[in-house]
């Protein structure tokens, strides 16, 4: 059972309600979310502020600028993690912490990640204004890059690579040169590395990025957790030969065994027994002509789930297609693993205090778990993690029409502080 959520006070004999007096400034909130979206803004109304660029560097240094008004005292550490605290009562706690990221992809929308950031900025302005401190530190954490290398999320979490080359950039810069431009330092990449320790529970309020809660008419995503991942290449190789002079029983087709794979892939991903999701994505035919039978295919295979149980089942089941494509095909088929992500899932202690604000604040929620990759996953390696969803409408993201209304907005930032408010008299 979840206890009430008790006042900041920690006198019993207050009414239950009183801590809900403390409330999210909607406007002010939203208005950052304007402002911030100011920086790398596109004439398509979009967003482009990759990770380390010019863009990346003032669009921090404006998010510093607000953690210092809220009163937070600021650090970076060796990847460029931005990690404002709000002094706690009891200093030698471990830190409630949340965040997420303000770097976009390309063509971005203003609420991917920057949410997360500025409602965490935002708790830290109501707590300031109305003289209230938590137990706990609280922290605001900016990780970097999360939309490429997810290096800032994965040094905190001791998971990140050590090879240099995994993280050069698509312009052939390197990860010397980009941490160096945001205060970082590649040779200290260790000393990012935190634990539960310093870290009690790590709690992310981010734009769900899909259009589930639209669908079922619900105001807030509980997540259950974020989906592992494996990520395929396929290689298929066939005989290329005439397509006018070569019969039909004689061909070994790639392009035909590589459609036969597609649809297997789909049906395993509809009829096995589970939350997976199974996508091929990307195809190349070779040669690529008209009048030629295919001789060769290469094909990804991304496979999603909470049950790194079932993700393994998917992928026996898909090697087995192989075999027997390959072989009533006539046709040559590898397969080799490219990505492999570990699911987390979201403490559910966590998830019922969730739940249980947003019956305190009237809001409707349904549990649904990431099938996007966040910063939380990583951290929930090492700490106690939960993620609090907003609606996307019509579920678009990393797109300029990507669009969730100011009341969603301040509503999910209203859960997250209560949560923070519940969680700091439990932890």
């Amino acid at each position: 059972m979840v206890a009430l959520i008790p006042s900041l006070s920690q006198n019993p004999t207050q009414p239950q309600n009183l801590i809900y007096n403390l409330t999210i400034n909607s406007d002010r909130l939203n208005q950052s979310l304007e402002d911030l979206a100011t920086i790398g803004k596109l004439p398509n109304g979009g967003v482009c502020r990759l990770a380390f660029s010019q863009e990346d560097i003032q669009a921090r240094q404006l998010v510093k600028t607000w953690m210092l008004e809220a009163g937070m005292t600021l650090r970076s550490d060796a990847v460029g993690n931005i990690i404002g605290t709000y002094a706690g009562t009891e200093p030698n706690q471990a830190a409630l912490a949340t965040g997420s990221h303000i770097d976009t992809v390309p063509v971005a929308g203003k609420y991917d990640g920057c949410l997360g950031v500025l409602a965490g900025i935002e708790v830290a302005r109501v707590l300031q204004e109305n003289q209230k401190r938590l137990r706990h530190p609280f922290e605001v954490i900016v990780f970097a890059d999360e939309e490429n290398s997810v290096i800032g999320c994965k040094a905190i979490a001791g998971t990140a690579p050590t090879d240099p080359e995994k993280y050069r950039r698509k312009d052939g810069t390197d990860i010397q040169t980009c941490l160096s431009n945001v205060g970082g330092d590649w040779d200290k990449l260790a000393t990012a590395k935190r634990d539960r320790t310093e870290i009690a529970a790590f709690i992310e309020l981010h734009v769900e990025q899909g259009g589930v809660l639209e669908a079922l008419d619900k105001q807030v995503g509980v997540v259950t957790g974020i989906v592992g991942q494996y990520r395929f290449m396929v290689t298929i190789i066939g005989r290329p030969n005439h397509a006018g002079t070569t019969p039909m029983h004689m061909r070994k087709d790639a392009l035909v065994a590589a459609s036969q794979l597609v649809l297997a892939i789909n049906r395993l991903g509809l009829e096995t027994q589970g939350e997976q999701v199974a996508t091929v994505g990307h195809l190349t035919v070779a040669p690529n002509a008209t009048n030629v039978v295919p001789a060769r295919v290469d094909m990804s295979i991304d496979l999603r789930d909470l049950s790194d149980e079932n993700l393994q089942y998917l992928i026996a089941q898909i090697v087995k297609e192989i075999e027997a494509i390959a072989q009533n095909t006539g046709t040559e088929i590898t397969i080799e693993q490219k990505l492999h992500v570990m699911p987390t899932l979201a403490k559910p202690e966590l998830m019922a205090t969730i739940a249980e604000v947003c019956q305190n604040l009237n809001l409707t929620y349904d549990y649904l778990p990431s099938r996007a990759g966040h910063d939380a996953q990583e951290m929930g390696r090492f700490t106690d993690m939960a993620m609090i969803f907003v609606p996307s409408r019509d579920g678009i993201s990393h797109s300029q029409d990507e669009y969730t209304s100011p009341e969603q907005c301040a509503q999910g930032a209203n859960i997250l502080l209560h949560t923070l408010l519940a969680i700091d008299h439990s932890y």
